[in-house]
């Protein structure tokens, strides 16, 4: 036991700081959601505030935009799951079957550079190209005889600009992940079926798509978790009250309430609304990734 212990003692010490991080950012805040229960004030702290029970909870579900709120969170996460798997599975197909790896590799870091750009840089970017008053698209769109479009000041418009500009920024990151699954398959699969005669398109659908099967249903089953999170920092650096009704989520409304609104109880109410609905789901999420991917965290 001794030996294993020395052994491993350099291992523990690498994780040690990340542990440390995780309990000082993520563990000990969770102390601040006795807030939640009471009538917070920032002067009398948590052990002198008033407790008022549910109240918080009561006031947050009995407000006129908490029910648009949650619906605009679930339709927009749902929405960018879904478009993101497909794009990401349907460029790393494509790509895989490109012939010229330099060509290949150009691309992939092409498409995978925006990952790291960050929704400010983005946000001012999308903010001047998707302009009604001279921005590139409109510019565009006027060139063949459309109106302008108030891409980020029209409910209509609003979610498909957030999950198409969204994609475009994640996709990259997906298509990594789909092309390194491809990597494992067989490659005498794709030989046999060339002695076939099988053209490119039935080995993508008969061999490659297969084959990322159990990848596809893994990512699709670990999203489930991030139904509650539509990205707020892309929504709050896009959106104003113009397009609230169809771009407000539950994270920006936990903003405007504590910080804008100062009602800290009912923004740590509404966080905790949110973890309590999160928490089966990323469960049941992982429960599934077991069950058909096996896939293990531990």
């Amino acid at each position: 036991m001794n030996a294993r212990l020395k052994r491993e003692l350099p291992l523990y010490l690498l994780i040690l700081p990340g542990v440390l991080l995780v309990l000082v950012y993520n563990y000990v805040p969770m102390l601040g959601s006795v807030i939640a229960f009471q009538k917070f004030v920032p002067a009398l702290g948590v052990f002198k505030s008033k407790w008022i029970g549910l109240d918080n909870f009561q006031y947050l579900f009995a407000l006129p935009s908490f029910e648009q709120v949650l619906w605009n969170t679930v339709l927009i996460a749902c929405m960018k799951i879904a478009a993101g798997l497909i794009v990401a599975i349907a460029v790393a197909v494509f790509l895989n079957e490109m012939l010229h790896e330099k060509m290949k590799r150009l691309v992939q870091t092409f498409i995978y550079l925006p990952h790291f750009l960050s929704w400010v840089v983005l946000g001012g970017i999308l903010i001047e190209i998707l302009s009604p008053n001279g921005g590139i698209v409109n510019r565009i769109l006027a060139g063949l005889g459309i109106n302008p479009i108030f891409f980020l000041g029209s409910n209509h418009w609003f979610q498909p600009t957030l999950v198409v500009s969204d994609v475009w920024k994640e996709f990259g990151f997906g298509t990594i992940v789909f092309l390194a699954a491809i990597t494992g398959i067989d490659p005498a699969l794709y030989e046999s079926a060339e002695l076939d005669g099988a053209s490119r398109l039935r080995k993508m659908r008969h061999i490659t798509l297969p084959g990322l099967a159990s990848t596809i249903v893994l990512m699709m089953t670990l999203s489930l978790g991030n139904v509650l999170n539509a990205g707020f920092d892309q929504i709050f650096n896009l959106y104003s009250p113009v397009v609230y009704q169809s771009g407000d989520i539950l994270d920006t409304m936990v903003y405007r309430i504590g910080f804008e609104d100062a009602q800290y109880g009912v923004a740590t109410a509404l966080g905790m609304f949110k973890s309590v609905v999160s928490l089966p789901l990323i469960s049941v999420a992982y429960w599934l990734a077991y069950r058909f991917a096996n896939y293990r965290i531990f």
